[in-house]
């Protein structure tokens, strides 16, 4: 049996990611504190990418709007 070195996750990871170029990030679940407006990557771990490489930890998120005008 032959076993690879290299991790499956990096293969597949894009499979789990989704994109929305518009959508408003909430760490509360009255939305009075937004913490971005605007696109985002959604990972498969649950973290939020944004444009400039920052990303939200799941637990500081607490939903996320989609816009879709």
């Amino acid at each position: 049996m032959v076993f690879s070195t290299e991790p499956v996750w990096s293969e597949v990871a894009d499979d789990f990611t989704t994109e929305c170029e518009s959508a408003v990030v909430y760490a509360d679940f009255e939305g009075e504190t937004v913490l971005h407006d605007g696109p985002i990557r959604v990972l498969g771990n649950g973290w939020v990418e944004l444009p400039s490489g920052r990303l939200l930890s799941p637990e500081a998120v607490h939903h996320i709007d989609p816009q879709t005008e």
